[in-house]
């Protein structure tokens, strides 16, 4: 039995991939949640489907920050029924729009988006309308991935073409990385496990750096310890402007 071990291998792989190649675009990224916190902007993730999981990961999460809010929408996430409708929602053009206009975005505000492959038009559709809108975008996708498939959006574009940040998870092909003999599709995909470190090196990054500024930065305490709540509230309350969650 070694393909637990091999799964282990190539996720530390990875990582050590992402922590030398992608040092400078995670550091873009950092800049732009710091100034957020500064400015008094929110913060929002948009994932469909698995990539989604990344979203529910970032928002209201001990050791998070609170001004992340998540955009869950129920038809992307995978609570649907049937769950292959997600795929549909994917590929509907104009969607990704009509998201981006109920979300209450304001210029300035920055987006955390999470596509691995980058070509399905809800994400697309978003990120068009959410640059309109004055957002600032990142980026984690898999640009080998994206680089070798086609756009599903008519303008031809993907994710990784419309973001100011792209932050590469350095993925295989079809997300999954482990060979089993005799059997022609790979196993265990990399991107969440990827993605989640990714996203909590940006958190880590930019509280360490807003301390150093004097701004504390409004990072959650666990609801579970003692003075947990009390501590939330007030940061709920001086944030409230740009939480949208509770």
């Amino acid at each position: 039995m070694k393909a637990h071990l091999t799964y282990f291998s190539k996720i530390i792989e990875i990582l050590e991939k992402v922590q030398s190649e992608e040092k400078e675009n995670i550091e873009k990224a950092v800049s732009l949640f710091c100034e957020a916190v500064e400015n008094k902007q929110s913060i929002f993730v948009f994932g469909a489907s698995h990539a989604g999981i990344l979203t529910e990961e970032l928002f209201y999460r001990a050791g998070g920050l609170a001004v992340i809010n998540p955009i869950l929408e129920s038809s992307l996430m995978l609570n649907t029924r049937p769950i292959t409708f997600t795929s549909r929602m994917e590929r509907l053009i104009g969607y990704g729009e009509a998201i981006a206009e109920k979300t209450p975005l304001r210029k300035g505000d920055v987006i955390l988006c999470h596509s691995v492959s980058g070509r399905n038009p809800v994400m697309i559709d978003f990120a068009l309308k959410a640059r309109e809108q004055g957002a600032k975008l990142i980026a984690i996708s898999n640009v080998a991935y994206s680089s070798g498939v086609e756009s599903r959006h008519p303008s031809g574009k993907k994710l990784m073409d419309l973001a100011q940040v792209v932050i590469d998870n350095h993925g295989e092909k079809g997300d999954a990385c482990v060979e089993i003999k005799g059997l022609p599709q790979k196993v265990s995909p990399s991107s969440t496990v990827v993605g989640a470190a990714i996203a909590n090196s940006i958190v880590a990054a930019a509280a360490e750096i807003l301390m150093g500024k004097n701004i504390h930065p409004p990072i959650l305490y666990s609801a579970n310890i003692d003075g947990g709540d009390q501590h939330n509230n007030k940061i709920f309350n001086e944030y409230r402007n740009v939480i949208y969650y509770l």
